[in-house]
């Protein structure tokens, strides 16, 4: 071997060597992501947290209200996004039910029509009746319901890590 083929056989083995560094950077930045949105949810924790969403006076016997509060798992860097917000309604003096803002379908807020006594989601005509089952459109089930609790004059939910519809065929 003449020091020409030594020289094009090193270059060729570094140019390899630089296309596999090449490839394998992007690929593993690419990976990341990926596996940590699949395997996530399998290894979340189910936090849930009672948050107080107002004082028992502000909501009056058969009125709905949506409220906010922060979500039970919320990370450092969430800002706004921690925030969910579900609709209340007094049923009674010590009754209340809880359902989330956010439709089963695709997670797009519905909409409380007092008049008709129906949640209505906008994107794609999911409507939900008062007690949050489906009556008509695309959700898959009814609103995610929040468990509601009276603690010293204040109203209490129960929270949860935002609820993801899993999409059945």
């Amino acid at each position: 071997m003449n020091n020409e083929e030594t020289t094009n056989e090193s270059r060729r083995s570094f140019l390899i060597k630089l296309s596999i560094w090449l490839g394998a950077v992007p690929a593993a930045i690419v990976a990341v992501p990926v596996f940590s949105a699949l395997l996530g949810p399998l290894l979340e924790k189910k936090v849930q947290k009672w948050r107080t969403v107002g004082q028992l006076s502000e909501f009056p016997v058969g009125t709905t209200k949506l409220v906010s509060f922060v979500n039970a798992d919320p990370l450092p860097w969430a800002g706004t996004t921690a925030k969910s917000a579900a609709w209340l309604r007094r049923e009674n003096e010590n009754d209340f039910v809880a359902f989330s803002a956010n439709c089963t379908h695709l997670g797009c807020p519905v909409r409380w029509e007092a008049k008709a006594e129906l949640f209505m989601c906008p994107c794609h005509g999911g409507v939900y009746y008062k007690n949050g089952s489906v009556a008509a459109g695309p959700p898959p089930k009814g609103l995610v319901q929040y468990q509601v609790r009276i603690n010293k004059n204040e109203v209490e939910i129960k929270t949860a890590p935002l609820p993801i519809t899993k999409i059945t065929a």
